[in-house]
């Protein structure tokens, strides 16, 4: 299970994983660092007494209190930088459209060395700003030319904010894209 929880202005994203205890219910340690409305989101697959497998996701708001000011998001860019890494993407999304997306991390000016982190290269998160339209998307199982590729359907026109989650020596780090579909 995928447990996303991110303030309602896309500030604050975390990715966490839960554990389910033998009575089936599950939990993590869960902060939130600042005042505000906070949509978590569960995302795993159910299993059917069949055998069929459902992709589902549940979301819920949370608040902290305090004082809540809304940021606006950052202007839309295919660059950002997180810890020392330059993280690009190549690509243009399209609204109700397939198309693959390729990122590349490097440091150094030289290719990262990426490491599987829960069975792939990266997790890629797109959250759009106002109703928080949710997509959790897996890359191809391989690196190609030093690229993560995923394809991305955006189910709509909309700003959106991206989470591009990697590993590099054991450390997930997140690197962030504010994405606008006309």
């Amino acid at each position: 299970m995928h447990l996303v929880v991110v303030r309602r202005d896309l500030t604050g994203y975390q990715h966490l994983h839960p554990t389910m205890a033998p009575d089936g219910t599950w939990s993590v340690p869960l902060t939130l660092p600042q005042p505000g409305v906070w949509r978590a989101y569960a995302d795993f697959t159910a299993l059917a007494d069949d055998g069929r497998q459902t992709a589902a996701t549940l979301g819920v708001d949370l608040v902290s209190p305090g004082d809540y000011t809304p940021r606006p998001l950052p202007a839309a860019a295919t660059q950002a930088t997180v810890d020392g890494f330059q993280v690009g993407y190549e690509g243009t999304p399209q609204a109700d459209a397939t198309v693959p997306l390729r990122f590349r991390v490097r440091t150094g000016g030289a290719p990262a060395a990426l490491e599987p982190y829960l069975g792939a290269f990266g997790h890629l998160v797109a959250l759009r700003e106002g109703d928080l339209g949710y997509l959790h998307v897996h890359p191809q199982p391989e690196l190609s030319d030093d690229a993560v590729t995923f394809q991305l359907t955006a189910p709509g026109p909309g700003r959106y904010r991206l989470y591009l989650d990697f590993q590099v020596a054991g450390v997930v780090r997140t690197a962030e894209f504010t994405l606008v579909l006309p």
